[in-house]
């Protein structure tokens, strides 16, 4: 008996912080979008009284592992700073296609062509007008000369206080992420280097840099860097700032309402090619999201529902669009690292929101074929990784029991595929 009720009691406490957890969550988001001037629909000053050093508080803390029970891993906090509307946006080009200019899209219903095909796949004249979004080409380039370029000014801006806005020497941005353990800087990157491997193009560019005392690129900012207390020598991110980004409300048929993304006649078929163009990325999204368990998203979003009834009328967490229409995956801090830590927390939300959709871009589940087929996303990411970043040895790479949910998950992922396709795809 009194086992049962130790138990009982410690389920209790654990839902209650993970309540107080999301209320903390919701109001630590909602300060930093005030913070930026960033409007949240009908909230109105609501937030103006919230004291200045909430942000710098997280509960995020609480669930994570302690420091000597992890291995070397990390995440990312990427927040682009929307005060500065001034910036130019012009600094980086989404390409349509081998063409810079996407055509407008059509405001009212889709009349000529049906935008599935094959049952479960959006049809090519809808992946035609979709903007490639931050190509390997331009995300390389920004890399190499975000490693070399001598950072100027460090200033408040990037979302939390631990986090600063990086201004280079030619006048461009940059968010510079130093997590508060070491989860977030890796977890941010390698989420950043699967999207790669997927073809997902709506993450900004990042690199890693080293705070190093003898650098020529913070040489600038050295004070700056020690009234901040960073620690010398640790692995920062930086990721390209990208000026003019809104935000973006879950769309009605992902909200709890609505039965989902299916390619069913009258679900589709009435939305003009704008709708279409969004809700072809969130298909990404979701199947991303749950490849690497980012529950700091839409799934955030669903377990609010319990106290937030209208939680999905709002913006979602660590989305964004610019002004074509593209979506841009921010704040990638939980995926793969933290996210499957505290994975039995959040599974059952997750599988709720993969089961929402089943129309997918056919590129997405070609390389979700092959990766579940060759069983060697381990390999292939960390190639990747070691590749394309010099500093992957400093910062680390997924632990073999993380590197194994995440093979699990993409089987996952493709049994989904699958399924839809057996269920809408005519014979």
């Amino acid at each position: 008996m009194r086992a049962f009720s130790a138990n009982l009691f410690a389920l209790l406490f654990l839902c209650a912080l993970t309540t107080v957890f999301y209320v903390w969550s919701a109001l630590e988001s909602r300060l930093e979008r005030h913070k930026r001037g960033f409007s949240v629909p009908g909230a109105g000053a609501a937030h103006q009284g919230i004291p200045a050093d909430l942000s710098a508080k997280t509960f995020r803390a609480l669930l994570a592992v302690p420091a000597a029970q992890r291995p070397h891993l990390g995440g990312r906090l990427e927040a682009p700073n929307l005060t500065d509307q001034s910036a130019a946006a012009g600094n980086r080009d989404y390409h349509v296609n081998g063409d810079n200019k996407r055509p407008a899209p059509r405001e009212g219903p889709v009349e000529l062509s049906p935008p599935v095909k094959d049952g479960v796949f959006w049809s090519e004249w809808l992946e035609d007008l979709l903007s490639e979004g931050f190509t390997e080409e331009y995300a390389r380039a920004w890399r190499e000369t975000a490693r070399t370029r001598r950072i100027v000014k460090l200033e408040p801006g990037c979302g939390r206080i631990s986090n600063q806005l990086a201004t280079f020497a030619d006048g461009t941005k940059a968010c510079v992420r130093y997590g508060i353990n070491a989860d977030q800087v890796q977890g941010e990157t390698l989420t950043y280097y699967l999207a790669s491997l997927l073809g997902i193009t709506n993450l900004p560019p990042l690199a890693l840099s080293q705070l190093n005392g003898d650098s020529e690129q913070w040489a600038a900012v050295r004070s700056r860097i020690g009234g901040l207390q960073w620690s010398d020598r640790a692995v920062v991110s930086l990721t390209e700032w990208v000026a003019n980004l809104t935000g973006v409300v879950t769309p009605a048929p992902l909200r709890q309402e609505s039965s989902g993304l299916h390619p069913e006649p009258g679900e589709l078929w009435n939305k003009t090619t704008a709708e279409l163009l969004e809700l072809m990325q969130w298909s990404d999204l979701i199947l991303f999201d749950y490849l690497t368990a980012n529950f700091d998203r839409l799934v955030s979003n669903l377990f609010s529902l319990q106290w937030d009834s209208r939680v999905m009328e709002r913006d979602t967490n660590n989305l964004l669009k610019t002004p074509r229409g593209d979506l841009v995956f921010i704040d990638n801090e939980a995926g793969l690292v933290h996210g499957f830590r505290v994975l039995n927390m959040w599974e059952k939300y997750h599988n709720t929101v993969l089961s929402s959709v089943c129309v997918f871009r056919k590129r997405t589940m070609q390389r979700v074929e092959e990766l579940h087929r060759r069983r060697d996303a381990r390999r292939r990411l960390l190639e990747l990784y070691r590749d394309s970043e010099p500093l992957s040895l400093e910062l680390g790479f997924l632990s073999d029991e993380h590197a194994g949910v995440l093979q699990d998950r993409i089987d996952r992922v493709y049994k989904h595929m699958l399924h839809c396709k057996g269920k809408y795809s005519q014979p």
